[in-house]
This record gives C-alpha cells, sequence and structure tokens, in this order.
C-alpha cells in the first residue's frame, strides 16, 4: 500500500494520503464535517453502502453529538452512547481502511486519533437466493449458495442452530482482499485436519481469488492426482451434512460455491434425495450410478478394442452387422470415435459458453451433422454413433466427475485403439493405482472401499434405514490413516 501505513493524529494528512492512496477514484467519497466540536471526516465506497441505512443510522446520530472536549472523549462518547451498527471495528493502518471502506463499511476519522472507527451499513446488490443449477433435487431444499458471503453464512447457520459451528473468517488475496470463512463444527472435526487446512491456506500468496481454483491447489496433495481430493457444492443442506461428518468447508465472498475437505470418491455417486427415498431404492440408483461412470468412460474403448482386435468376441450376427457398417466407413474406426467424441465436445463447450438464445441452434445443427448426415453419409457407423451416445449419456448421470471421465474416456479410447483390449487392461490398473494412492491430510480418497472398512458400507455399498442410520453418530475421522 504504503511505506507509511498507519494512521497519524492529524485529520488533513490522513485525507490527504487516503486521497494519495485511491489516486482519485471517484468512488471514494469523502465527507469532511464537525461534530461536537471535533473535526472529523466520514468515508464510504460509492455503491457499496446503503444510502438509507447510512443516513439513519449513521449521519443523524453522529451530528447530533453534544460538545466534547477531544477526540478521546468524542470516542469514547460514540463507543458508550451509540449503536450506529451491530458490525463495529477499529482500523489504525490504511490498507485495513481500504479493506473495510471496499466491503461496505464507513469509516469514521477524528481530528486527534491515530485511528479509525469503522460501521457496517453494506447496501451492494447481489443475487437473490435461487435453485442450485449444478445440484439437481427432488424433494429436498431448493436454495442455494449466492455470491455474498454473509448470506451463505446464514444459510448454514439457518439449518445448524447449534453453538459448535463455528465460522471463521480470514482476508486472502493481496489485491482483491476476499474474505474467506472457514466453517466447521468444533466437536466433530479432527483437530489436527483443521491445523493442516489453516497451515495450507497460510501458504496462499495470490493478488486475488476468483474461483475455488484459486485455493483448492492449495489444500490438496501436491502430486498428480486424476480425481480431486477436495469437494464443491452449492447447496447448503448438502455442506450441513458433510459439516456434521466432521468435514471442513470453506465458503469464498463472491462465489456461490463451497469447497469441502476431505472429499472421498463415494460422494459423487451421492445425493441428498438417495435419503428420501426407500432404502432399496437408494441402493439401486446409486450403482446405476456406478455403472454409468463405468460404460461413460470404458464403452467406446472396449467397443473400439474388440472390433479392431477381437471380433472373436461378437456372435455371428452382430459381427456381420458391425462388419457392414464399417466397411461403408471411410475411416478406421479409431479415427470415428475420435472424431465423434471430439465433436460431441465441441458442441457441449459451445452449448455452455454460447448466450442462451442460441441453445436451441446448437441442438438443431448438431443433430442435424452428427445425427442424420454423418450417418447418411457413411463418415460415421452406426454402431460408433451408438457406442459414443450411450458414453455419454453415461456420463450425464455423474456430472461432478465429468471433466476427469472426459479425459479418461479419450485416453482409454487412445489405448484401446493401440494396444487393443490389454492397453485398456494396463491403464486401468494405472488409474486404479492412482485413485487409490489419493488422499487429502491422510483421508483415503477411495475410503471405505480401499482400505476397507466394514462400518463404511451401509451409506455407500448400500443404504441403510435412517432408524440405524440415526445411531450411528459417523464422522470421517474413522477413515483417517
Amino acid at each position: 500500500m504504503n511505506s507509511k501505513n498507519t494512521l497519524s493524529l492529524s485529520l488533513n494528512q490522513n485525507i490527504s494520503e487516503i486521497k494519495r492512496i485511491a489516486n482519485g477514484s471517484s468512488d471514494v467519497k469523502i465527507n469532511q464535517f464537525t461534530t461536537g466540536g471535533i473535526k472529523c471526516a466520514l468515508l464510504c465506497c460509492d455503491g457499496m453502502v446503503s444510502t438509507a441505512f447510512m443516513t439513519e443510522l449513521i449521519f443523524d446520530p453522529i451530528t447530533a453529538i453534544p460538545p466534547q472536549k477531544n477526540a478521546d472523549s468524542l470516542f469514547s462518547y460514540i463507543d458508550s452512547r451509540l449503536l450506529l451498527s451491530s458490525d463495529r471495528l477499529q482500523t489504525d493502518s490504511f490498507s485495513d481502511l481500504f479493506r473495510l471502506m471496499n466491503s461496505g463499511f464507513v469509516i469514521l476519522l477524528a481530528d486527534g486519533k491515530n485511528y479509525a472507527l469503522a460501521f457496517g451499513v453494506q447496501g451492494f446488490p447481489s443475487r437473490s437466493i435461487q435453485e442450485p443449477l449444478s445440484e439437481g433435487n427432488i424433494m429436498g431444499s431448493h436454495e442455494g449458495f449466492v455470491e455474498t458471503l454473509n448470506v451463505n453464512m446464514s444459510l448454514i447457520r439457518r439449518r445448524i442452530k447449534s453453538p459448535v459451528l463455528v465460522m471463521e473468517t480470514l482476508v486472502k488475496g493481496d489485491k482483491s482482499c476476499t474474505n474467506l470463512c472457514i466453517c466447521y463444527m468444533h466437536d466433530r472435526v479432527p483437530e489436527k485436519l483443521l491445523n493442516d487446512i489453516r497451515r495450507s491456506l497460510d501458504r496462499i500468496n495470490t493478488e486475488t481469488i476468483l474461483t475455488t481454483g484459486y485455493i483448492r491447489p492449495f489444500v490438496e496433495n501436491r502430486r498428480f492426482e486424476i480425481f480431486s481430493s477436495t469437494g464443491t457444492t452449492e447447496r447448503p443442506d448438502v455442506l450441513c451434512s458433510k459439516l456434521i461428518e466432521g468435514r471442513v468447508a470453506i465458503l469464498i465472498d463472491g462465489i456461490p460455491y463451497a469447497v469441502i475437505i476431505p472429499k472421498l470418491f463415494c460422494e459423487s455417486f451421492q445425493t441428498l434425495d438417495d435419503y428420501a427415498y426407500k432404502p432399496y431404492y437408494a441402493t439401486f440408483i446409486r450403482w446405476l450410478k456406478y455403472g454409468a461412470f463405468i460404460i461413460a468412460v470404458m464403452l467406446p474403448a472396449v467397443y473400439t478394442a474388440i472390433v479392431m482386435y477381437h471380433p472373436e468376441l461378437f456372435n455371428s450376427t452382430l459381427l456381420m452387422i458391425l462388419v457392414d457398417s464399417e466397411t461403408k466407413a471411410p475411416l478406421s474406426i479409431l479415427s470415428e470415435a475420435l472424431f465423434v467424441l471430439i465433436m460431441y465436445e465441441i458442441i457441449r463447450e459451445a452449448g455452455v459458453r454460447l448466450p442462451k438464445p442460441s441453445g436451441s441452434a446448437v441442438s438443431l445443427i448438431s443433430g442435424l451433422i452428427i445425427g442424420d448426415s454423418a450417418v447418411k453419409s457413411g463418415l460415421v457407423s452406426t454402431p460408433l454413433l451408438t457406442m459414443t451416445a450411450l458414453a455419454v449419456l453415461g456420463g450425464l448421470a455423474v456430472p461432478e466427475l465429468n471433466p476427469q471421465m472426459t479425459i479418461l474416456r479419450f485416453a482409454f479410447l487412445i489405448s484401446g485403439g493401440i494396444f487393443g483390449l490389454f492397453g485398456i487392461s494396463m491403464l486401468f490398473c494405472a488409474v486404479l493405482a492412482n485413485i487409490c494412492a489419493t488422499e487429502d491430510y491422510g483421508f483415503p480418497f477411495t475410503a471405505p472401499f480401499s482400505p476397507f472398512k466394514l462400518s463404511g458400507m451401509s451409506d455407500t455399498a448400500y443404504r441403510t434405514g435412517m432408524k440405524k442410520m440415526q445411531n450411528r453418530n459417523f464422522t470421517v475421522e474413522e477413515y483417517r490413516e
């Protein structure tokens, strides 16, 4: 900020330094006035405060202060006689002053005091609470996190009213000064996990934090991992269920997602709706997702490998159909599969990034080009298009793992196209070894399957009844190695 970061006793010097640091920014408002016989200044950031609240809670009470002896008695009168705001802070540095002012606080400076009073009267516009877009839900809550940190904290507190829920705030980002909030249940979370996460956050030295990807690498294992050992959610009810299990969550101001530490592989196949259905149906849905994951990753590769190297695995009728289809295609089956998958990824990315009015045009073009023209022209065989479509459809059942499934699908396809089923088997062993070796703060990513924990099967391999689960008192500490 500057070499002289602390406030001085002179009001004029402080105002001059603030103007110099602000560099003429038009949203920094400095209002000088006299109250109680003392020269003062009120600072705020235009657009970050509520004008109505500031007038009613700050302007009117402060200007009505009776005459005071000096600045000390003025601040003492404000502290003992005036409420002004429930969020009241003190700061003696210019860096903290600007951080608070740019966060929606009104700053009061007085001639003769080398510190300032800050009053929270935030009034900046924010998005209202809406249904989460990335985590569908039928029978649970339809509230999702928003970009305002205080609102997200209140959504969690509404669901867990116990005083054991602790929320610690800190500031990260040299330029953005982004507020973070660490949430945990102090009677459930392992103390070692909490301390390790704090040390990891201390390593963050970025200039700004604009998404969860700015902090997740700091709280994850530093070696290469295919799957992320930390999770994200935009649902307050899902986050609360993780906190009850002894996890730690990190909320970031300006981001409608929470980071959950640690994460388990099996949780990608679970939803809160599982606990609203009968146990047998929830178990069926979970294993259906496991099957969809395998199909999404392996089906194009296995089909390509069998057609190219192991056609004897097909029966004669199916083999003749495939031979008839592939003989008309001008490209090799590996080239066909890569072409179709790459086209799908392009269409998917275009559908995500384009404005919503153009979304229907993307669907129409993709249906005409790939679904109709490519097959009729003989560029792509119908069986191959069917296999890739099933793989893509299987990936939609587990959207949280879509980035990993996309890369693995291409890797297995190339391996199967070059080395056949042997190449698929070798790559599968390598991927499985990487997944089993993934851990975060001593918590295995594949728990409770590896290392195997029989007690953990009741909510992973199958879903037991709620009457049994209410006495389970499970915490993630049981999975620590």
